[in-house]
């Protein structure tokens, strides 16, 4: 299946060299400056914030304090942070890159590398907001940078894949998220600017974007795409769903147990782990772009839904298991027996692993591939038919009835070869 389906997005002639000399300077422009913040960001992550709120990753005296106590000192800390903010470009420079080399006679493959750059290396990291406050100099040009990823990759939700907006009313809210962002970049100070908004405000408006950007890729995905673009949208839709759902999970962690922010080096493992799961979205985006034959993803999709079901129930079995146990052994001997309670547990977690997958995936299967089950199921009956059935004419009936079943084609028909007397014989002393 062809990734690229044929589109106007094909750059050529004088537009090309021009579209890839553009590229090619902002990339150096955004590289450059951000490799140029490095050394004042480790300077200020690894100073003590002297007053509240803290900003870009500084720490307050009584995290400091919590550092040192776990045998870990401000400069690895700063270290650290930097580290995972050169991992996390890295990878969004390496695809966008590698996009260019294969695809830069594409102006939507190179509006998404361009995309991945600036979004990836300086607006979500706020990377260069440390390089503008030592140096003002550089204000507006940092400022002008972070304000063309933050639109960037809002647009490229309206127009992936095809490099139109569909539907069209999404070009106005392309327009106005321009006149939303403009003043939070160029006038941070101005009451249009959502820094000064209610924190309510800022993320019912970010809902309203972005709700909008996946409804967009829903509605092309129903009624525009083909199925090469189906498929490119599928991956990109599983890259941005599993990070999502990956720090919704890490922030419900610390909603329920609030006692977690309090230790610092869980702090810095979620913020890795955050990190991690947002390097999906750009992962996801190289493989929707890059593969010449994307590999089906419904099977990768169908698994994570499986398995992620499946832990969850095991684990809820598991802690009520323990729960329960302690309870009941507490009742009949009068004290607590946690050796014993761990081995019936883990006992019952082993018995129960395979005939509960085996559940989950069927009851997955049943609800959301209710077409690919049933002709499973129609493919094992027909298998067992095959092998008791002799008579040619019910044989022919029933695969074509399976045909139209499982794979349901405008019309099918079935052609058989002739055969010679001897063949025709030999058939029939063989069935007899």
């Amino acid at each position: 299946m062809n990734a690229q389906p044929e589109s106007n997005t094909r750059l050529g002639g004088r537009w090309l060299i021009v579209a890839r000399l553009a590229w090619l300077a902002w990339v150096v422009l955004v590289a450059g400056l951000f490799v140029a913040s490095l050394p004042a960001n480790f300077e200020h992550r690894r100073t003590v914030c002297a007053q509240t709120p803290c900003y870009n990753l500084q720490l307050t005296l009584e995290q400091a304090q919590a550092l040192q106590a776990l045998g870990l000192s401000l400069d690895f800390f700063a270290a650290y942070t930097i580290a995972l903010d050169v991992v996390f470009a890295a990878v969004h420079f390496t695809i966008a890159l590698v996009i260019f080399a294969r695809k830069s006679d594409d102006w939507l493959a190179l509006f998404v590398a361009f995309t991945l750059v600036t979004f990836g290396t300086v607006t979500y990291l706020e990377s260069l907001d440390q390089l503008a406050a030592d140096h003002p100099a550089w204000w507006l040009p940092v400022q002008f940078i972070s304000f063309i990823g933050s639109v960037s990759i809002l647009i490229f939700l309206y127009v992936f894949p095809t490099g139109q907006f569909v539907p069209r009313w999404t070009r106005w809210l392309a327009i106005l998220w321009i006149v939303v962002e403009a003043p939070h970049y160029f006038f941070p100070d101005s009451t249009f600017s959502r820094a000064t908004w209610p924190p309510v405000l800022v993320v019912l408006v970010f809902a309203g974007f972005f709700g909008a950007g996946v409804f967009a890729q829903i509605y092309r995905y129903r009624r525009v795409s083909d199925l090469a673009q189906r498929q490119q949208t599928k991956w990109v839709v599983f890259g941005v769903t599993a990070a999502l759902g990956g720090l919704l999970g890490l922030s419900l962690l610390f909603l329920i147990i609030p006692s977690l922010e309090q230790n610092l080096l869980i702090v810095l493992v979620a913020g890795t782990a955050m990190l991690v799961f947002l390097l999906l979205i750009p992962l996801s985006i190289g493989m929707a772009i890059l593969r010449s034959r994307l590999w089906d993803i419904d099977i990768l999709i169908r698994r994570t839904l499986v398995y992620s079901v499946f832990a969850g129930v095991l684990a809820l079995i598991y802690f009520g298991s323990v729960v329960i146990l302690q309870q009941a052994i507490r009742a009949v001997t009068g004290r607590q027996q946690p050796e014993i309670v761990t081995v019936i547990s883990t006992l019952a977690i082993a018995a129960l692993f395979a005939p509960l997958r085996r559940r989950v995936q069927n009851a997955i299967d049943r609800r959301f591939y209710r077409r690919k089950y049933d002709a499973a199921q129609t493919l094992a009956a027909f298998s067992a038919t095959v092998r008791d059935e002799v008579d040619l004419n019910k044989l022919t009936e029933r695969l074509i009835a399976v045909v139209e079943e499982t794979m349901q084609p405008a019309h099918v028909s079935l052609w058989l070869r002739k055969t010679d007397g001897k063949a025709r014989q030999r058939i029939q002393d063989e069935t007899n």
